[in-house]
């Protein structure tokens, strides 16, 4: 199906490759559809591609599409591989925020004191416990707020980044469920006060006109909107919501800009766009000026306060982590945040200062975790997290669920009690972390869960592998992680094929090692004559000098993929070997190689008792769990707990 949805589009290209156009006239022939009551295959163009069945139940789902391809080539990148936010995962995020199927870790109490609740959230909970029937419908006399519709939505209702209306459809139809036991005209005022609630904005001109005229059809296709009249008693004109629609639905750069609405959201859901500030304007011939310029305004940027707005900024600058800070500063203490977010914001160390600012000024209370190769969102080919957070407080428990896949997902509810799941409570999840707040990545597997769960208490509270003085070298200079000293690229001409009769030195690549039953290989022809091959001889020697191959060293391997066991491979390399950038290794300050030699009678023994170690079973549990995504970076590497050696046996 999604080969032959993917050729539809690319078929769509060549018929029609102006891809703002394409968004047009699938709009106009959504909404022709919807006024004539027909499927939209009916009133597209002649000379568009037939539409295959797997796009024909969804519109909204194939304007996401079409409106992510038109930006992603508007920035300068590749429209194949971009995916937009399936309805579904849409849906059960929206059902579990509105109380019809929050993800709870345990059963709540049996009984709770409204005056316990924030005073936004006692109506809400007043509607839950009294007017909402077993089937989501809502009891005709409910009490009303004006901090919430009828059905239970916080409003104001915002999404900061609305692209398509993905959102705010979805929610509509939920919003439309629960009004059946309503009358006509209830309805209606319900709805136009859902309506006038909405704070939707993006930077996009053409992202804010497509999510005007969804939401404008998607309410035609409700019976809320009047598409051609003027609506009656039960029905909004369409000049009216157009009216309420203009002035809801906004164009302005919510980073740099200031929030036009008085109120302030107390639901905000959206997916900010996972676009890093290099990757931006690449079609663009001042790109590269343009890139600098906006990222020196956002690191400078200041409110009309004069405070700085983005605190968190580290390292190279991605979008989406601005929209997280700018969305707790958006939306009303007591109000909810829900965010679609990569999943590495939950271990990688850039990320630190955002996870830093959602637990110690925020409750952070939920997360979704979907790691990459999960096949669920975006092909597959990142890992999607769902973050939920309460403005305001500070963060005691959080509860992450995962690993999450499909089946995870229950229809009306969202993530399925069965799923599994960890608590992090502050005081040992400070520990685990060293306050970095990083939230392990846990295995499925339950006897393998608890394994993880217990090599994690145990290393947690050792000292790291680059403490200085913390290790086998009291108060000497700390262990030093360095990138192989090759580079194929830049020192091509220094790099031969190996030959039976070879006198270079052996380089050895990562290709060269392997991890197989419990133990690390090197399948260099220098070392095992009988596993040479022609991709192992290939580029397998190096004629250049360096001063790290004089003496034997601990190299390692990452070992990268979705399915991962092993993290990373340890081993010894003799001296005289050169090691490509594919590989790291540990350089060694001279007070631990002599310590080391003292201790094992030679430093290649020593060494090896060390790898031991390193390649043991909870370390690799440890390094799997807080493994940010399929790069391995250095400090990954550094911050290794181990501990202290003082004899042989203890390193046994």
């Amino acid at each position: 199906m999604a080969i032959e949805t993917s050729g539809w589009y690319a078929r769509l290209d060549q018929e029609c490759p102006d891809r703002a156009r394409q968004i047009e006239t699938w709009l106009d022939s959504w909404e022709l559809a919807t006024v004539q009551g027909q499927p939209i295959a009916a009133t597209l163009p002649n000379f568009w591609p037939t539409l295959p069945a797997g796009l024909l139940s969804n519109p909204g789902s194939v304007l996401d599409n079409l409106l992510a391809r038109h930006e992603a080539e508007s920035d300068g990148r590749s429209p194949r591989g971009i995916y937009a936010t399936p309805p579904g995962f849409a849906d059960a995020i929206l059902y579990d925020e509105l109380g019809q199927g929050r993800s709870l870790a345990k059963e709540p109490p049996a009984t709770i004191s409204l005056m316990a609740l924030p005073p936004s959230f006692r109506t809400f909970a007043r509607q839950l416990n009294d007017g909402i029937t077993t089937d989501g419908a809502l009891e005709a006399d409910d009490p009303q707020d004006e901090s919430s519709t009828k059905t239970g939505i916080p409003l104001p209702f915002s999404d900061p980044c609305v692209g398509a209306g993905l959102f705010v459809e979805r929610m509509l139809r939920i919003h439309n469920e629960r009004l059946a036991n309503l009358e006509e005209s209830e309805r209606k005022q319900d709805c136009l006060r859902l309506l006038e609630g909405l704070q939707l904005a993006d930077s996009s001109d053409i992202a804010v006109e497509t999510a005007r005229r969804r939401i404008l059809v998607v309410l035609g296709r409700l019976g809320i909107v009047d598409l051609i009249g003027d609506g009656d008693k039960s029905t909004i004109g369409r000049s009216e919501a157009v009216t309420i629609l203009d002035s809801n639905v906004r164009c302005f750069d919510v980073l740099r800009g200031e929030w036009p609405w008085v109120s302030k959201p107390m639901l905000m859901v959206s997916k900010p766009p996972w676009l890093r500030i290099k990757d931006r304007f690449r079609g663009n011939p001042d790109g590269s000026k343009l890139r600098k310029e906006l990222s020196r305004e956002l690191r400078e940027f200041r409110s009309p306060d004069g405070e700085i707005r983005f605190s968190a900024i580290r390292g190279n600058v991605n979008l989406y982590r601005l929209f997280i800070e700018r969305s707790l500063q958006l939306t009303e203490p007591g109000g909810r945040v829900r965010l679609i977010v990569p999943e590495s914001v939950l271990r990688e160390k850039s990320s630190a200062p955002i996870r830093k600012l959602l637990v110690t000024c925020n409750e952070w209370d939920s997360v979704w975790s979907f790691p990459e190769g999960s096949d669920f969102l975006f092909g597959g080919a990142q890992g999607v997290s769902v973050l939920g957070v309460v403005v305001g407080g500070e963060t005691e428990v959080l509860t992450s669920f995962g690993p999450l896949r499909n089946s995870d997902l229950v229809e009306k509810r969202g993530v399925g009690k069965e799923s599994p799941f960890i608590e992090l409570e502050r005081g040992p999840w400070s520990i685990w972390t060293d306050t970095s707040w990083a939230v392990p990545k846990m295995p499925r597997d339950n006897r393998l869960r608890n394994e993880t769960m217990r090599a994690i208490g145990s290393l947690a509270d050792k000292p790291r592998l680059i403490e200085a003085g913390a290790w086998i070298d009291p108060g000497g200079r700390s262990i030093r992680v360095r990138t192989g000293e090759v580079d194929q690229k830049t020192q091509g001409e220094k790099i031969s094929d190996w030959r039976d009769d070879c006198s270079d030195n052996p380089l050895v690549r990562a290709a060269h090692v392997k991890f197989v039953d419990g133990a690390v290989s090197l399948i260099h022809p220098f070392f095992r004559q009988s596993a040479s091959s022609a991709s192992g001889m290939k580029n397998a020697g190096f004629i250049g000098d360096s001063r790290f191959s004089r003496s034997p060293r601990i190299a390692c391997k990452a070992m990268t993929g979705p399915n991962m066991k092993r993290r990373l491979a340890w081993f010894v390399i003799p001296a005289g070997c050169a090691l490509d950038n594919s590989l790291s290794f540990l350089d060694l300050p001279e007070q631990i190689v002599e310590r080391l030699v003292d201790e094992y009678g030679e430093i290649e023994a020593g060494l090896a008792s060390l790898v031991k170690y390193l390649n043991s079973r909870d370390l690799n549990l440890w390094s799997v769990a807080w493994s940010a995504n399929n790069n391995v970076n250095n400090y990954e590497i550094e911050t290794l707990p181990f501990a202290p050696i003082v004899t042989n046996e203890q390193i046994e």
